[in-house]
């Protein structure tokens, strides 16, 4: 694979070619993220969270999904893919309109969104897709940092998300999308955020 040169923008379709197993995202045709295979901690926080919506919305037309999973936050189910300049990996994301839902990737903005960041992903998270999720229409956006045992929460008001919440552990999580759901932090972080370190940068 030939990556392309950092003042080079890259479509959707160039990334379909890429013959190796490596992932990435990009918004506006430029790779913003090729993070190497996510911790342990990471995924258990990420699964726990997705367990949770997962039992919630048993039966319910929503969907939660994972990473990896490309998101093509702009697209339209008839825009090519050579025109396709902005996609992200959400470690989960929630869609609510089963119509998005392709067969190899979601076409649309997902309804929620949750980032588990990282000292690599903190820029990404907090600022340029941050943005992006603003400016595509997210209703409702998580940073759930592990380490530090936080989640901040925000909501979709106009054209900005704005925060709604911070939770600590102890706290419960409530998602403003549906009734009822609360993420217990306690036993998302459990005993294992207590002895593993913070990973470098």
């Amino acid at each position: 694979m030939v990556l392309p040169h950092s003042n080079k923008t890259i479509t959707y379709a160039e990334y379909l070619t890429w013959t190796d197993e490596r992932y990435c995202e990009a918004l506006n045709g430029e790779i913003i993220s090729m993070a190497p295979a996510p911790s342990p901690r990471h995924q258990d926080v990420v699964g726990g969270v997705y367990a949770a919506f997962r039992a919630h919305l048993k039966g319910a037309t929503s969907k939660p999904f994972i990473a990896p999973i490309d998101v093509c936050l702009f697209a339209e189910s008839n825009t090519p893919e050579q025109n396709i300049k902005d996609w992200v990996q959400p470690d989960l994301i929630i869609v609510c309109n089963p119509h998005i839902i392709g067969d190899k990737r979601i076409i649309g903005c997902p309804d929620f969104i949750a980032e588990v960041t990282s000292p690599s992903t903190f820029k990404n998270d907090r600022v340029r897709k941050f943005q992006a999720y603003a400016q595509a229409g997210v209703k409702e956006y998580w940073i759930i940092d592990p380490y530090h045992e936080f989640v901040e929460t925000f909501i979709l008001r106009g054209t900005v998300l704005e925060r709604s919440g911070q939770y600590f552990l102890g706290d419960s999580v409530p998602c403003s999308l549906f009734s009822g759901f609360r993420l217990d932090l306690t036993e998302l972080f459990g005993p294992a955020a207590q002895t593993e370190q913070l990973p470098e940068a």
